[in-house]
């Protein structure tokens, strides 16, 4: 049997990662949960393209620094803490869930950088798969059982998707849209603001120089609404905040995110 690498190297959440077979998990059941403490303490999630609609709703989306950007949704504005789910991983509001959370603890990975052909592995440390006396079987007479299919379609999906927001940045950064982003936000006039950076956005005033048949374009594949969806998302930054307050999660100082 092949094994994925087992190094550090592994996607936020995962702890561990190995290929999933008939043979080493015949007996393995997936567990329900409504709790998820992996995301306890996660203030940045990554999001695909697709959610924009649905996530704009609920949290401000923004792009990663660095050359290789990616769009994540903020639950929180600063390092550990998440508004929406508690500290044992119980969702505090109704609110979107991401496919990246939903997805775990499975993955389509690679385990031969030789192909392109995807697996479909798990963490076996993540407490919701194991040989349990309840949940889904991921197996049947040594088969992949239905629940083992519909999680591989959900990952599948989530890769189509990922190839879409790929395609998305890459349209951004070709017309050189991005800027690093800055938020500022009083709790009172008489305090100074709370400064939030290392993080990108779109450029507004590049935005309004773009030309008619690129915008045209945009508007047809359904790429200038997700634009606006970002856009119009930021203004959730401050409810965030407000959010982080009336928990007690508030900063004392002036504070970066790291986004």
């Amino acid at each position: 049997m092949a094994s994925a690498p087992q190094n550090a190297n592994l996607p936020l959440f995962y702890k561990n990662l190995v290929p999933l077979n008939s043979n080493a998990h015949a007996n393995w059941r997936a567990k329900s949960t409504e709790k998820a403490p992996w995301l306890a303490k996660q203030h940045a999630i990554p999001l695909t393209v697709e959610e924009f609609p649905q996530a704009q709703r609920n949290f401000p989306i923004v792009f990663t620094a660095g050359n290789s950007p990616v769009p994540i949704a903020l639950m929180g504005l600063n390092e550990g803490v998440n508004t929406y789910f508690d500290d044992d991983g119980t969702m505090i509001d109704p609110v979107y869930v991401p496919a990246y959370v939903r997805r775990y603890p499975f993955l389509l990975a690679k385990l031969d950088n030789t192909s392109d052909q995807l697996s479909l592995c798990v963490d076996p440390d993540s407490d919701l798969v194991g040989e349990y006396d309840e949940g889904e079987a991921l197996f049947t007479d040594g088969q992949p059982s239905t629940a083992t299919q519909n999680i591989l379609k959900f990952n599948e999906q989530f890769e189509q998707a990922g190839m879409k927001t790929q395609n998305f940045m890459e349209e951004l950064k070709k017309h050189d849209l991005l800027m690093d982003g800055e938020v500022s936000i009083r709790r009172d006039d008489n305090e100074q603001p709370f400064v939030y950076r290392g993080f990108q956005m779109v450029d507004q005033a590049k935005l309004r120089e773009i030309r008619g048949d690129v915008l045209r374009g945009w508007n047809q594949n359904g790429l200038l609404a997700l634009v606006f969806a970002h856009l119009f998302s930021l203004d959730l930054t401050r409810e965030i905040f407000a959010r982080q307050i009336r928990q007690g999660k508030g900063p004392s100082t002036n504070a970066a995110s790291n986004g």
